[in-house]
Parts: structure tokens; sequence; C-alpha cells
């Protein structure tokens, strides 16, 4: 009876052996990035894809497992989460966790087997959750390419909310040199990392400029953050790097105020499982009131 029970299990092995081949890192450059402009809690979806624009699946998958889009799919080509209760997602559809067997559930399976290997906790769903349970898979752990991981990162690169500072503080008068700027927190660089066993991966957003709606009609482009108007300094001066000047008041605007909208633009740069690369295209956004009267004269 033991020696049927040990065969029963030796065949179901084989067969996940079969069915999950070891997985290796792919080399997936990311292909997007997207941002939300929630300013009470900004977060942003790093995603991944192949620049050949193929998403086949690798090779001895069935047809299942990572394609070059940074999804995960089952051997019927449907796209399925790639974690699943701390698992993740195997060529056949079935989830895998790393798992230490107790000596007895070794030895029911068989024995340890020789060579390179570990054991895996397989949970299948649907009409294949009968197949889960302790499985050995020889050779490198079925790893996650850096594209999945990138898409874990989602909840660790929350960028700064977009803080305008409008100075000289207050009303604005026409033909009086307006400096813009961000707060400091607004500026600076954001990373995010995401890891499993065998792979890891991490994000670093930086932010490369600033692009001011000024509501008259007009936008100002801003490599940097800009810089704060100080007391003392001569308020017919201009900026030194982030400026406007309004030629007309507000008063025909809805409100008599115009809406000032800054638009600030993100580079993303990635490094990982040997492979690095660089995404543009990320933003976050904030915006301003502000109230520009006629002044007939300066008077300093």
């Amino acid at each position: 009876m033991l020696k049927l029970a040990r065969m029963a299990a030796v065949l179901m092995l084989a067969g996940a052996v079969l069915l999950v081949a070891p997985m290796r890192a792919q080399a997936d450059p990311f292909g997007d990035t997207r941002c939300d402009n929630n300013p009470s809690a900004p977060g942003c979806d790093v995603t991944a894809g192949d620049p050949g624009g193929g998403g086949g699946s690798n090779p001895g998958d069935g047809g299942g497992g990572r394609g070059g889009d940074g999804t995960c799919r089952n051997p019927s080509g449907e796209e399925i989460p790639c974690e699943r209760d701390g698992a993740w997602a195997g060529a056949d559809g079935c989830y895998y966790a790393p798992t230490d067997p107790s000596p007895s559930t070794i030895e029911a399976l068989g024995g340890q087997p020789a060579g390179e290997g570990g054991w895996y906790m397989r949970t299948c769903y649907g009409e294949s959750a009968s197949l889960g349970g302790v499985v050995w898979i020889a050779g490198e752990p079925p790893v996650v390419s850096p594209a999945v991981l990138a898409r874990q990162a989602r909840a660790r690169l929350d960028l700064p909310t977009v803080v305008i500072r409008m100075n000289p503080p207050g009303q604005q008068l026409v033909n009086l040199p307006v400096w813009l700027a961000l707060d400091e927190g607004s500026w600076r660089a954001q990373s995010a990392t995401a890891s499993v066993p065998g792979v890891s991966v991490t994000a670093t957003a930086r932010p490369v400029q600033a692009r001011w709606s000024m509501g008259d009609g007009t936008t100002v482009a801003c490599e940097g953050p800009g810089t704060p108007w100080a007391s003392g300094v001569d308020p017919a001066q201009a900026s030194p790097d982030c400026g406007h000047v309004y030629r007309r008041s507000s008063a025909a605007a809805s409100g008599g105020v115009y809406m000032v909208v800054v638009t600030v633009m993100w580079e993303v740069t990635w490094a990982g499982a040997g492979q690095s690369g660089t995404v543009p295209g990320l933003t976050t956004s904030g915006q301003v009131q502000t109230r520009v009267q006629e002044s007939q004269a300066v008077v300093r």
C-alpha cells in the first residue's frame, strides 16, 4: 500500500515538474508609467513591456507564464493575478511559494531528490484545486521577471504632494514679475524596491520639469522647482529661473481669479536582474487660484 502511495506521489510530482519549468528573469524594459493626480495620496503604476512588441511566453511554459507585457497568464492565455496570498503564479496557472516540508512529508513524496532545487507549496484554484500540494522543482527557483516586480512597486512609489508658492505672496499686479516656485518637499526623488528570492528591482522617480499654466492662456516651462521670492528683493526684479508677468487683470476671468495649474514631469530609472532603463512620462500636478489687479505704477 505504501509503495502505491509513493508511486502516485511520484507521478504527480513528475507532472508538476513538467508543467512548472524553472523561469529565469527576463530582460523586459519598462514600457509605461502612470500616476494619479490625487494631491492627498499620489501614487504611480510602473509597468513594463517588450520593446519588440512580442508578448510570448518563456520556453517550456506550455503557453502560460509571464508575457513581455508584464502580465501573468494561464495556459489558456487568460490573464491572472501575478501574486495571490503570498504566492507567485506559475506557468500552469497555479501559485507557488517556498516551503519547508517535514521529513515525513518528504518521505511520503519519495524522499529528498538529488541536485539543485527546492520544495514549494502549490496552490491551485477552480477546477484545478485538487492539484495543490507540496512539490519539488529542480534547478533554480522560479523567479518573477523584473516587469512583474515593477508592477508590485506601485504602493511603494508614492510621490510628494505638489505645493505651489506664488511670490510675492498675496494678490499679483499687472506688469509686475511673479516668481514661481514649488515647496522644497514637492521636488525630491523617490525610490521603491520590490523583490522575491532571486530577483530585486529598484525604481527611482526624479522630477525633471515643471510646466506652469498661468490661467491667462500662457504656459511657462521651468527645469527646476523655481526660486522663492525673499523679503528685501526688488519687487520689479524677475525670477532668475522661473517666472511670469501678467499683462492683464483677472477681473474678466471666472470668479475674478486665474487658476494656476503646475504639472511636474518625472523621469523613472530602474535597475534589477542585471538590467536597467529609463522611462519618461510620469506626472503629478497641483493648482492654486490667484487674483491679478491693475496697477498704474509701481512706487519704489
